[in-house]
């Protein structure tokens, strides 16, 4: 992780943090905030990514760091289930559910590679 000094530089968190405010958007739609506990989800389920992304950076070694980002990476997928939730209850248009299902893919493919690379580098971390 050459180059990252901070949990924003890292492309998992900043791809999080895109499907976070997109969710953040769907929230605003008004058949949604009447949806009140499928709103609380779907935005509890988007913040999550990012700030287990966040808490794990904050963790000292690799192993520790994994664990916040497998989190994370769940909460994507749960994000991604609301998603599909949101078209059924036609709380989305196709081209919103488009765009937010690709924001999802690309945050969960990254979220992916940097456990791998965490994984894969056991005894790495930082001091």
């Amino acid at each position: 992780m050459a180059g990252v000094w901070r949990f924003q530089d890292l492309v998992a968190w900043q791809l999080a943090w895109s499907l976070k405010q997109r969710a953040d958007v769907i929230c605003q739609n008004p058949a949604v905030k009447r949806d009140y506990r499928f709103a609380t989800q779907l935005r509890e389920a988007a913040a999550s990514g990012p700030a287990n992304l966040a808490e794990g950076f904050g963790r000292n070694f690799h192993p520790e760091f994994a664990r916040f980002a497998r989190i994370a990476r769940a909460s994507e997928l749960e994000v991604l289930n609301h998603l599909l939730d949101a078209r059924g209850r036609g709380y989305v248009d196709e081209m919103e559910f488009d765009q937010t299902d690709h924001a999802a893919k690309k945050a969960i493919k990254a979220v992916n590679g940097l456990i791998r690379y965490l994984e894969a580098t056991p005894k790495f971390g930082r001091k």
